[in-house]
């Protein structure tokens, strides 16, 4: 495992639609340098093309502060909407408004090859949506419905 650097906005990586996922030796090790590189980061969730490799893979931190791994994810179902703020590790310091699904279904697959699909809520589906976001090559900010000043930041 290893840590690896966190690409920033303007970097066109981060605007580039990632490719599927092979599921393989070289994924586990990049989803292990992913939980690496987030743990020392200290955020919610982190996403391939942000450390540079253009594959759809992705992990977030639920509500049990456990890992969950998303290989080639998609949203198989949505439901409801809130407005919250939101921050990004590639775009430090900027923190908006973002509308989001309440809760969302993602179809992803396991290190075994298996399907599956899993049910998140609040600030895990978000955490969900944020990354898939990136899979896409799109950025939080292409979202954002304000940004927020660091005075409202503290007070939330």
């Amino acid at each position: 495992m290893g840590l690896r650097t966190i690409l920033k906005i303007g970097d066109e990586t981060l605007t580039k639609p990632s490719r599927e996922a092979k599921i393989d030796s070289k994924l586990f090790e990049l989803l292990d340098d992913l939980r690496e590189t987030l743990a020392k980061a200290d955020g919610l969730g982190l996403a391939a093309p942000q450390v540079g490799v253009l594959r759809r893979a992705a992990i977030i931190i639920d509500e049990n502060n456990e890992v969950i791994e998303l290989i080639n994810p998609v949203l198989v179902k949505q439901g409801g909407h809130i407005i919250d703020a939101e921050g990004c590790l590639s775009v430090p310091g900027k923190f908006g408004e973002v509308e989001r699904p309440k809760s969302v279904v993602v179809g992803t697959y396991g290190r075994d090859g298996n399907y599956r699909e899993i049910a998140l809520e609040d600030l895990t589906a978000r955490a969900a949506c944020h990354e898939i976001d990136h899979l896409n090559g799109e950025l939080f900010v292409d979202r954002v419905i304000r940004f927020l000043e660091d005075e409202e930041m503290k007070k939330k």
